[in-house]
């Protein structure tokens, strides 16, 4: 079991982590769509958010090891290698989604702060990042919403990207990413 990245495929670490991401994203999305099935103020509804908001942090504290695991060495080739647009377009999608990884977390603290609510992580409470403030609360709702469901397509995207090289273009860009057998 290799920990580091090399020329032929991505360190255990990286892969795990992608695969431990992959993970938390259903986790916090779904535990904000499920949230629906239940009352508001009901005591399921608001665990349900709690740990929307537990796990997009876990995310955004992941995301930092993931980023350094990620730079930490070589990125493996992808053969045969696809053309220029495709290469950039890889590299935008995957911006996009450390952005998304990144962003989602900080909209959600800031939304609680200007909500004026209590911000939970595993049993800390985070301090507010800004002052409680209802209007700009109801505006980073509506970004934060909005870039949710953008990540429903960015998460799509990726996947299919992947399987579409996998079984279509048949390199290894996936088998770069699968734990090693």
């Amino acid at each position: 079991m290799n920990w580091e990245n090399t020329t032929a495929r991505y360190g255990s670490l990286t892969v795990g982590i992608h695969w431990l991401m992959l993970l938390l994203f259903v986790a916090v999305y779904g535990t904000i769509e499920l949230r629906e099935l239940f009352e508001k103020g009901s005591d399921p509804r608001e665990a349900l958010k709690t740990w929307h908001f537990m796990l997009g942090m876990l995310v955004f504290a992941l995301v930092w090891l993931r980023i350094a695991a990620r730079l930490s060495g070589p990125t493996p080739v992808i053969n045969p290698e696809p053309a220029a647009w495709q290469q950039l377009s890889a590299k935008l999608l995957h911006l996009a989604l450390y952005a998304l990884m990144i962003g989602m977390p900080i909209s959600g603290w800031l939304l609680l702060s200007a909500s004026d609510k209590v911000i939970p992580f595993f049993g800390l409470e985070l301090p507010p990042l800004i002052a409680p403030d209802k209007e700009l609360a109801k505006q980073i709702k509506e970004v934060h919403e909005f870039v949710g469901t953008t990540g429903y397509y960015l998460i799509g995207l990726h996947a299919a990207a992947a399987l579409h090289h996998h079984f279509i273009k048949r390199d290894n860009t996936l088998t770069r990413m699968l734990p090693e057998r």
